[in-house]
C-alpha cells in the first residue's frame, strides 16, 4: 500500500492533523518539539460516492472501499540535513514514503510556540526543502566517484551517472528534483531514492475563523503551490479534530452546517493525497459486496486483475468493462450490456478511473 508521510515544523498541528485522519490517538499531540519520535501509521478510507451508488443499484450486502496510509514523522528543525535535532531519523523516514504531505502553520496563537519565533508559511516550506535538497546533495555527491568507475563501457550506468550530475546542477539552484522527473527518466530517479523527487502537497492549518475562506497566510501558500502545479488544501485542523471526535455521521454534518462547510477538510485532503500519489480506482461489483481497488493511472488491465488476485492477472482473458456513468444510467450490468455499453477489452486495455469491471480468467 502506498504511503504519504505527514511532515512539517514542530507545533503546527501535525500530529493533531494525523489524529483527526486516521480517527485515532496514536499520535500524541503536546506543545513541545520532537512529541512524536517513532512515526505512526494509520490507514484512511478514501471517500468515494460512486462506491455506495454503485452498491444501491445491485443491492450489496457489503460495501468494501479502497484505502491509502499516512504516516506521522517526526517535526524537523533547521539543520536537520547535519543531524540537529531528530533531522537522521526524520530523513530516513520521509525516504521510506511514496509522497509528502506538508503540514503548514497558517494561524497565530501565542499559547503555541513556533520554533522560529513567527508565523511565516513560506519560511517554514523553505525550510524543510532546503534540508532535503541539502540531503540530496549531499547523499548524490557521494555517489559520484563509484558511478565514474562503474559507469565506463555501460550505457546503463553512463545514463544514470548523467541523470545524477542533473539532479547535482538542480539541487545546487536550489531546486528539488521533481522539477526534472519526466516520462523517459521516472524510473531511474525513482531508483535514486530522493526525497526532494518525491510528490508533494501542502495542508494549511488555519484558524477556526479562516476556515471557510482561510487568510493572508493560507492563500500565500496557494499562490506557491499553483506556481509548482502542487495541490493544496486549507483546513482548521482544531475543528476537523473536534469533527474526528464525534460519534455519528449525522453530529458530524449538523457541525459542519452551524459552521457553514460544505464538506469537511480531511476528505479533501485524502482525495488530493490520492491524486498526488497519482492513483485511480476501479470497481468490482455483485450482491456479495462491491469494493473500490486501486491502482496507479496508466495500468493496463491484466495489472489490475493482479489489484485483486495474482491468479487473475497470471491467467487474464479479458475484462468486461462498464464506465461508472454508463452502470449507474443503464441501472446495471445487465441494461448496459442491453445498451451496448459492456466492452470487452484485452491484455492492452488502459484501466480507467471509475471503471467497473468484471474480470474473466483461467484458473
Amino acid at each position: 500500500m502506498l504511503q504519504c508521510g505527514i511532515v512539517g515544523l514542530p507545533n503546527v498541528g501535525k500530529s493533531t492533523f494525523f489524529n483527526a485522519l486516521t480517527l485515532s490517538k496514536n499520535a500524541d499531540a503536546a506543545n513541545y518539539p520532537f512529541c512524536t519520535i517513532e512515526p505512526n501509521v494509520g490507514k484512511v478510507i478514501v471517500p468515494d460516492s460512486r462506491l455506495h451508488r454503485l452498491a444501491e443499484v445491485v443491492r450489496s450486502a457489503s460495501v468494501i472501499p479502497t484505502q491509502i496510509e499516512f504516516v506521522d514523522i517526526a517535526g524537523l528543525v533547521k539543520g536537520a540535513s547535519k543531524g540537529e535535532g531528530l533531522g537522521h531519523q526524520f530523513l530516513s523516514h520521509i525516504r521510506e514514503v511514496d509522497a509528502i504531505v506538508q503540514v503548514v502553520r497558517c494561524f497565530e496563537d501565542d499559547n503555541i510556540v513556533h520554533v522560529e519565533g513567527g508565523v511565516d508559511p513560506i519560511r517554514d516550506i523553505e525550510i524543510i526543502e532546503i534540508e532535503l535538497i541539502q540531503a540530496d546533495y549531499e547523499s548524490l555527491s557521494k555517489r559520484i566517484p563509484v558511478l565514474e568507475k562503474k559507469a565506463k563501457n555501460n550505457k546503463e550506468l553512463e545514463k544514470e551517472l548523467q541523470l545524477v550530475h542533473q539532479a547535482l546542477s538542480l539541487l545546487l539552484e536550489c531546486k528539488p528534483v521533481r522539477h526534472m522527473v519526466n516520462k523517459e527518466n521516472e524510473k531511474l530517479i525513482r531508483n535514486l531514492q530522493l526525497l526532494t523527487s518525491k510528490p508533494v502537497m501542502y495542508v494549511c492549518n488555519v484558524g477556526e475563523n479562516d476556515a471557510v475562506s482561510g487568510n493572508s497566510y493560507s492563500n500565500s501558500v496557494i499562490q506557491r503551490a499553483r506556481s509548482e502545479n502542487l495541490q493544496c488544501v486549507t483546513i482548521s485542523v482544531q475543528i476537523e479534530s473536534d469533527i474526528a471526535n464525534l460519534e455519528t455521521e449525522l453530529e458530524r454534518q449538523a457541525f459542519l452546517n452551524a459552521l457553514n462547510i460544505s464538506e469537511d477538510g480531511l476528505s479533501k485532503v485524502i482525495r488530493s493525497a490520492y491524486d498526488v500519489l497519482n492513483l485511480i480506482t476501479f470497481f468490482t461489483v455483485g450482491p456479495k459486496e462491491t469494493r473500490a481497488w486501486t491502482i496507479t493511472k496508466g495500468t493496463f488491465a491484466p495489472q489490475a486483475a493482479g489489484a485483486i488476485h495474482s491468479d487473475f492477472e497470471r491467467g487474464f482473458i479479458r475484462a468486461e468493462t462498464i464506465s461508472y456513468s454508463d452502470y449507474i444510467d443503464c441501472n446495471g450490468e445487465v441494461g448496459a450490456r442491453a445498451a451496448g455499453k459492456l466492452r470487452p477489452e484485452g491484455k492492452e486495455y488502459v484501466v480507467n478511473d471509475g471503471d467497473v469491471i468484471t474480470f474473466r480468467f483461467n484458473c
